[in-house]
């Protein structure tokens, strides 16, 4: 998850190739940290990252599912920005200099490194306002946009005679979408963390065997161990912060057995914080890219306030 875990691991097989933890933080972890500004790596970055890949090198063999799995059919990854009305975007700015208030008041009574909890806090309300208004006011009249542009998706994908696999982190977004599905007569089937097994491994085979149009699944709860290759689309209704999650998910239809050429949207509501999750998507991506498949660098209160002032 971090690079610090990586030294860890080889501290116990090869000891003293990545030198000390200290060492390591100073040469590796810190110079390597991700950027919120878009293709920002510097030139020492760069090095740090290279020194680090020629290391471990010859301790590692990394297979992609490209290499491995070459009968795949294509895949094809979209955005879609969705732009907010002006009173939705209006609520989604009154929530966001609350947010900001609201840490700035409490920032000289939080011991050092406990904001960052508030922080998250902030973002999360942020990200939910972004799926959809009632999430964070039930009682407010504003329908959401990202839930409208999700229906009028859902309406060419059923009437190309698509199937599609819908993921959120918010469970409540997907029940504001199946309350939408439900209304327009779509079927679909569902599931999150609190689904029985035996209700799971039932709406997977239903699914497979042509019961619905849609999965509706929660990200973590459906991200693995799932094998959904009906489905030909996969539509992410947020963004998560690490991609390499929303991968997993996607990879539910994108897998061995998959005989149509499989297409991943992502819903992202312009202007918000979602377009900062994507680019930390970018830079978090270019990191693995160079250093090793599936790295995760933690952030910093810096750079999640960051998030939130943009």
């Amino acid at each position: 998850n971090r690079l610090e875990d990586l030294w860890s691991l080889f501290n116990l097989i090869n000891p003293g190739l990545l030198g000390t933890r200290q060492s390591f933080q100073k040469r590796f972890a810190a110079a390597s940290a991700p950027s919120t500004e878009e293709n920002a790596v510097s030139e020492g970055q760069s090095a740090a990252r290279q020194a680090l890949r020629a290391l471990v090198r010859p301790f590692i063999l990394r297979r992609t599912k490209s290499e491995v799995l070459t009968e795949l059919p294509p895949r094809t990854e979209q955005v879609i920005e969705v732009d907010l009305p002006d009173d939705e975007r209006a609520f989604y700015e009154a929530l966001r200099r609350n947010a900001l208030a609201s840490l700035e008041a409490t920032k000289q009574e939080d011991a050092e490194g406990s904001q960052k909890f508030s922080i998250l806090t902030e973002l999360m309300k942020l990200r939910r306002a972004c799926c959809a208004p009632a999430l964070i006011d039930p009682g407010t009249s504003l329908t959401g946009a990202k839930l409208s542009a999700f229906m009028e998706l859902v309406e060419e994908l059923v009437r190309g005679g698509h199937k599609a696999l819908v993921f959120s982190q918010f469970v409540g977004c997907l029940s504001e979408a199946r309350r939408l599905l439900d209304a327009a007569g779509y079927g679909y089937q569902y599931l999150d963390g609190s689904t029985p097994d035996r209700e799971r491994q039932a709406a997977v085979a239903a699914f497979q065997s042509g019961k619905g149009d849609l999965f509706l699944i929660s990200l973590k709860a459906g991200g693995q161990g799932l094998n959904l290759t009906a489905a030909d689309y996969v539509i992410h209704l947020d963004p998560w912060w690490n991609p390499a999650v929303e991968d997993q998910a996607s990879d539910r239809a994108y897998r061995l057995g998959q005989q149509r050429p499989v297409t991943v949207y992502r819903l992202v509501a312009r202007g918000t914080v979602e377009e900062s999750i994507l680019k930390l998507h970018r830079s978090k991506r270019a990191l693995a890219a160079d250093v090793l498949e599936g790295t995760d660098v933690p952030l910093s209160e810096a750079e999640l306030m960051d998030l939130i002032r943009r």
